[in-house]
């Protein structure tokens, strides 16, 4: 499935530079193709294209925004930004807060975005390696629907 492929791709490229490869692969079995696929089919994921390629994926239930992965080939371009943002508004629509878990290589980028910190949390993953990561929040209130959402569900 190209979602997990997405998923695993990004997380082998970028989080082995934050974290021990015990935790890398704590990571990518939570996105596993019958966990996509159970989120995919509950309604709760978007992806956004390029060309015909997924550039990058984002899911949300409730308030809390999860699953987001840019590919590494379109890093830098912008479409992280837009997919958040676009996840922000649906949160909106119904949540005055969006909530967030962000590993390590996530945070600065969340920041950048409005989100502020509120605690960390650690786990202990497969031979006592640790993964710390930080529990996120920004407010929904002042959201505008200036950016047009074309993030689609995926088929």
């Amino acid at each position: 499935m190209q979602f997990s492929s997405l998923c695993k791709k990004t997380i082998k490229s970028v989080y082995p530079q934050y974290y021990p490869q015990q935790v890398v692969d704590f990571f990518c079995s939570l996105h596993s193709y019958q966990a996509i696929q159970q989120d995919i089919q509950a309604g709760k994921v978007g992806i956004l294209t390029v060309d015909k390629k997924i550039a990058a994926t984002g899911s949300f239930s409730d308030n809390h925004i999860t699953r987001v992965y840019v590919s590494p080939e379109f890093q830098g371009k912008g479409f992280g930004r837009f997919i958040m943002k676009c996840l922000e508004k649906n949160i909106a629509a119904q949540h005055d807060i969006a909530v967030l878990d962000a590993s390590l290589p996530a945070c600065i980028f969340y920041e950048k975005l409005g989100y502020k910190t509120i605690y960390h949390e650690k786990l202990t993953v497969k031979n006592d390696a640790v993964l710390i990561y930080a529990v996120m929040e920004k407010s929904t209130i002042n959201i505008e629907d200036k950016n047009n959402c074309s993030i689609m569900p995926p088929i």
